[in-house]
């Protein structure tokens, strides 16, 4: 049971052909005149971008080129775990885990492979380099199908990390994360303090979203805006998180029967939540990463499993935040911590670091929700920096 095999994207043409036949035969809605973008991704959008994927997109190429990376699955509590185990050249490189959140998949992190594993060949120092291992989550991508109830519980994926972390034969490991994957290294950091490393996160508010509207009186500059654009969120802008946190079954229909529905569903956070210099999800981040990740959770029927597991998160998310509320103990201090803050993030210092006891931290003009895919010069080159501090 403790078996690592090697793995290969293999999409049958006839899922290929059944996908390219649902999109010529969509049923379009009918858009209200004057209707903007509060209301959800616009009509021409959506078309445009479900247009590419039937005629433009060539999803054989990008399937050559995720083959072209070592991926790897074993079977961990009974679940299938599918990773990318890319070691770097360096023999003294350091073991690195990145996570992904929602909605994404070990894609995200393609572009900064190269500047983490070979950093000699990308203009960097390298005895800053790292063999990277980047997991699916359980019920994305191919982590899926989910076995059983239970995988959207953070604790029980981060345990799951640390086992796999064993079965590669790595006594200590650095780690990064990103949305809910921020919240799983942290929790990383608890369970495994003696082998972490470090902990490196982008994108935390987001393993956090419900609560009060952050107060305004005493922020100024950006921490002001970070605070107007997540009370603006928590207003306007978790109705997908409500959905899924409450009826992920529901939802879960349209999204496994419908490529234009589960097309929109990512496309409108990653116009929501990449650099807002962008107005499109095409500007902000490459198109055919955009649609690979897509397509992954098409082929897969990630986007029903993805939605149960964001309900599970939220009702583990809750009964900590309660415990918290009613006089919990205070969490353990971890290994030492570096956020990345991007953008289009609403991460606040003084929130989040009060007694300013963080270790390390990054605040850049560019980048939002996806910097891996957004600036993964600016991600990989804040990873090394932090780590770099580390022993």
């Amino acid at each position: 049971m403790t078996e690592i095999k090697p793995f290969r994207v293999d999409i049958p043409q006839a899922d290929l052909d059944d996908l390219h036949d649902r999109l010529a035969r969509t049923r379009w809605p009918h858009e209200i005149a004057g209707v903007g973008p509060e209301r959800g991704i616009q009509l021409d959008q959506v078309r445009k971008l479900a247009a590419y994927w039937r005629d433009g997109f060539d999803w054989r190429a990008q399937e050559a080129q995720l083959n072209e990376i070592p991926q790897f699955t074993t079977e961990i509590d009974g679940q299938r775990i599918h990773f990318l185990h890319v070691r770097s050249p360096e023999p003294d490189a350091r073991p690195l885990v990145l996570t992904h959140g929602w909605p994404s998949s070990p894609v995200e992190f393609l572009r900064v492979i190269g500047p983490l594993t070979d950093p000699r060949a990308h203009g960097g120092d390298p005895a800053q380099a790292f063999h990277v291992v980047i997991p699916s989550l359980p019920g994305y991508g191919f982590s899926t199908p989910m076995r059983e109830t239970g995988w959207g519980n953070l604790f029980r994926v981060a345990q799951a990390w640390s086992e796999l972390m064993t079965r590669l034969g790595y006594e200590r490991y650095a780690v990064h994360g990103t949305d809910a994957g921020s919240g799983l290294a942290l929790l990383l950091g608890m369970i495994d303090p003696a082998r972490v490393i470090g902990i490196h996160v982008s994108g935390t508010a987001a393993a956090f979203p419900f609560g009060p509207p952050i107060e305004l009186d005493g922020l100024d500059g950006a921490d002001r805006a970070r605070a107007e654009q997540f009370n603006h969120i928590q207003q306007d802008g978790l109705g997908y998180l409500h959905i899924q946190a409450t009826r992920p079954q529901t939802i879960g229909y349209g999204l496994h029967d419908s490529p234009v529905a589960q097309l929109a569903w990512i496309a409108e956070k990653f116009r929501d939540w990449t650099d807002p210099a962008h107005d499109l999800p095409e500007d902000a981040v490459d198109l055919d990463q955009l649609m690979t990740t897509i397509s992954i959770f098409w082929f897969t029927g990630a986007g029903a499993s993805a939605a149960h597991a964001v309900y599970e998160g939220m009702q583990a998310y809750r009964a900590i935040a309660g415990q918290q509320t009613g006089g919990g103990q205070d969490w353990p201090a971890g290994p030492p911590t570096g956020y990345a803050v991007f953008a289009g993030d609403t991460t606040i210092r003084s929130l989040v670091d009060p007694a300013g006891t963080v270790a390390h931290w990054s605040e850049f003009d560019r980048g939002g929700h996806f910097p891996a895919m957004e600036v993964p010069d600016l991600l990989a080159g804040d990873i090394r920096t932090f780590f770099a501090k580390l022993a």
